[in-house]
């Protein structure tokens, strides 16, 4: 893995240590010897992790810090503070002001190294997010992104404590309490597939059972897909450096070192809420970003779109297994008049209920879309022609026998449908598969409309 490191310092000697370290681990290193410089650097070269010392002249590390945190442009880079002091006070302080971890000096290689590349994957796993989020505001799916950095609310939490000590566990619970639901387990081999069970935002793991092996559900957490981006805390000894650069190389997103201080311990806790907070909320836009691609929004029907590329497949899958695929296309009767006469948020919801009539009226296995205007078409996969004449009759008996109620002024408004329908044969493309139930259509319409006409009559 390799990576982007900013290193900051305003002690020449200590940033080329660290860029000594670091390019012997091949990755890329900028170097800034003073804040300002460092905003400087962050602005132009975007890094994708900044290791920052905390007493520097001037601009201190913990302002450099609150500054990149607060701009949304660059609040998703990873922050290490890199500083002789080793108070819980001024861990405290640099996680209140954003960072995302602390090294103390001398630093250690393996540690480093492990810090380092544990951020980088989180990050890479953040800018894959943010950048479908830019590219569906980019095309109008959605609003603008940066409004997904506001600080999302740490209330009604889920968190799992691992732990065989149940007073240790309660201590916990009472100073986590303020941010939602506790679980207690206190160990045992079937703590990751219980896990697996409900949606955690975070699971804190000691590292110090003696029954349980901390490092093994560490391992199991990460390698389940239901469990694998959710935050992982571990509680390690202090001094025990082998198992927690073990539990960081196995994707372990933080730790604490016991005894454990109260105050970082709660916003070490933080720190992990809020970015599975924002990771969910990434995640949730980037879902609806695609259900607003491929679904239209008056009707909530599948669009044209994403009609013809599934149609594309659908019909060569029935060529290839030698079924049937029938579509019907329809068209609602004298639409215009409605918009016309009424307005067109009476003929929304016409289309509608128009719309919702007809998901009444098929299988699960049929895809319905808004194909355009007031014209719809239904796909309907391993159905024969007379089997999808059927439906449709159903279909325009439905839309013509029950007036429709949308709020018209002089009352329920009667609606009818003309049906095309056509089945594939041998050799048909989509195309030529939708323009054949055009014509049927057409024939429909010129018939009187209100009617139901299949493509191998005409």
């Amino acid at each position: 893995m390799t990576a982007r490191v900013l290193v900051v310092d305003d002690v020449p000697p200590n940033v080329k240590l660290l860029e000594a370290k670091l390019t012997g681990e091949y990755f890329d290193v900028l170097t800034a010897y003073s804040g300002p410089q460092a905003l400087e650097v962050i602005a132009r070269e975007h890094p994708d992790i900044v290791l920052l010392d905390v007493m520097m002249p001037g601009m201190d590390g913990f302002e450099v810090c609150s500054k990149i945190k607060s701009d949304p442009e660059t609040a998703h880079i990873p922050v290490v503070m890199v500083t002789a002091l080793d108070q819980p006070s001024d861990r405290v302080t640099g996680l209140e002001a954003g960072a995302d971890d602390f090294l103390t000096k001398p630093v250690e290689d393996l540690a480093l190294f492990a810090r380092v590349k544990s951020l980088v994957r989180l990050k890479i796993m953040m800018d894959e997010l943010r950048n479908r989020e830019t590219t569906s505001t980019a095309l109008g799916w959605e609003e603008d992104a940066q409004e997904t950095l506001v600080d999302p609310p740490l209330e009604d939490c889920s968190i799992l404590v691992v732990d065989e000590q149940e007073r240790v566990a309660q201590r916990i619970g009472k100073a986590l309490e303020q941010f939602g639901e506790m679980t207690f387990i206190k160990g045992g081999d079937d703590v990751a597939e219980r896990a697996r069970e409900k949606n955690f935002d975070l699971i804190i793991v000691s590292l110090t059972m003696r029954e349980t092996d901390g490092l093994r559900i560490c391992s199991k957490l990460r390698s389940f897909e239901e469990t694998r981006h959710v935050p992982i805390l571990v509680m390690v000894d202090d001094g025990n450096h082998n198992k927690l650069i073990r539990a960081l190389e196995m994707g372990i997103n933080d730790y604490v070192v016991r005894p454990v201080d109260r105050l970082e311990f709660v916003a070490r806790v933080q720190t992990q809420l809020k970015r599975k907070r924002y990771a969910d909320q990434l995640w949730e836009n980037f879902h609806l970003s695609m259900q607003l691609a491929t679904t239209d929004a008056v009707t909530g029907l599948y669009n044209r779109h994403y009609l013809t590329s599934h149609l594309d497949t659908q019909l060569s899958a029935s060529q290839r297994y030698a079924k049937p695929l029938s579509v019907l296309m329809l068209d609602i009767d004298h639409f215009k008049r409605v918009n016309d006469s009424y307005g067109h948020a009476v003929g929304d919801r016409v289309l509608k209920e128009f719309a919702t009539r007809v998901g009444r009226n098929i299988r699960g296995v049929d895809l319905a879309a808004r194909y355009g205007g007031e014209e719809f078409v239904v796909m309907m996969p391993e159905t024969h022609a007379d089997w999808a004449f059927m439906i449709g009759d159903r279909l325009r008996e439905e839309i013509a026998n029950t007036p429709f109620d949308v709020g018209a002024p002089t009352g329920p408004l009667d609606i009818t449908v003309s049906i095309g329908v056509a089945t594939s044969v041998e050799g048909m493309s989509p195309s030529n598969l939708l323009e054949a139930a055009d014509r049927a259509l057409y024939a429909a319409k010129n018939g009187g409309r209100n009617k139901v006409i299949a493509a191998e009559t005409l």
